[in-house]
């Protein structure tokens, strides 16, 4: 068994925590980006080598055995030494030649951050830049990311934050809407328009709530959580929507109303893992990021 076990290597751990994730052979391949039938052959390769059977067939695809259960909590102590020691060599790197993978909401990615990534690119030509547009958090331990873009800090622990300041949220609607349905003046007219809202985020209706108003889903006409979906709304004259005001202002369509409501800041994080930090070509980027987000922001 020994001599068994000793032919184990990361490749074939790593295809073990893949297929128990996701749970077919089929999307744990395109997870890694290699084919399925080596992956059913990696798996066969790591239950011959233990004697075990780790999997079993199930009409919705392969689920793990009472064995496999016991061994996966292992498996991810493995991968996050892996991923461990994968960020701490490439933090030891002194060359800013390379590529810095940045993450941020796709609001934050498509209408703030290009202008900044071209300035970037000019000052430093030798890193290359990846772009993940995702409103979803991105394991900043697993690589998913270098540097993120957040609206919230960080709780993960071995993550270094930095807060560069706020997005003032204002009321927008088009004046197409405005003409056609009338000015609010004070914030109860808003109950006789139709408003813009989120879907399944519940943020909106949280603020509101914590303002007074007896908010619910059902008072929003449109709701909608695509952020990009959710301006392109408001600018269409769909009715009255929450909105960053940087990313609303100075168009000639738009109005911000002014109703004296105390609405809440997005504050603005970078983040990066405390072992690629002191890569120079992160810090650099985490620099660049910062001098460039600086002039769209409020001061902390």
């Amino acid at each position: 068994m020994e001599s068994r076990i000793d032919t184990l290597n990361w490749s074939l751990i790593r295809t073990f925590l893949a297929v128990a994730d996701t749970g077919s052979l089929s999307a744990a391949a395109r997870r890694l980006g290699i084919s399925q039938p080596t992956i059913g052959r990696q798996v066969r390769q790591i239950e011959d080598a233990l004697d075990l059977t780790l999997f079993t067939r199930q009409p919705r695809g392969l689920h793990l055995t009472d064995s496999g259960a016991a061994l996966l909590p292992h498996a991810r102590r493995m991968a996050e030494a892996m991923n461990a020691l994968a960020l701490t060599a490439a933090g030891r790197t002194e060359d800013l030649r390379g590529t810095v993978r940045l993450t941020a909401s796709a609001v934050v990615a498509h209408h703030i951050l290009p202008p900044i990534i071209a300035q970037i690119r000019q000052a430093e030509p030798l890193i290359q830049i990846e772009l993940v547009a995702s409103d979803s958090s991105d394991n900043l331990l697993f690589r998913e990311a270098d540097i993120a873009v957040r609206m919230y800090r960080s709780t993960q622990l071995d993550i270094v934050t930095r807060h560069l300041g706020n997005l003032r949220l204002g009321v927008f609607a088009a004046r197409t809407y405005l003409d056609r349905r009338g000015w609010p003046q004070q914030p109860t007219d808003l109950l006789g328009h139709d408003l813009i809202g989120y879907d399944r985020n519940e943020l909106i209706l949280h603020h509101m709530r914590a303002m007074g108003w007896p908010a619910t889903r059902e008072m929003f006409a449109i709701r909608c959580d695509s952020q990009t979906a959710y301006l392109a709304l408001i600018r269409a004259g769909c009715g009255i929507g929450f909105a960053q005001a940087g990313l609303m202002q100075d168009r000639a369509d738009l109005v911000e109303l002014d109703l004296g409501l105390d609405l809440p800041h997005l504050p603005v994080w970078l983040a990066a893992p405390q072992a690629m930090r002191g890569s120079p070509r992160i810090a650099r980027v985490w620099d660049l990021l910062a001098e460039g987000l600086t002039p769209v922001l409020s001061r902390p």
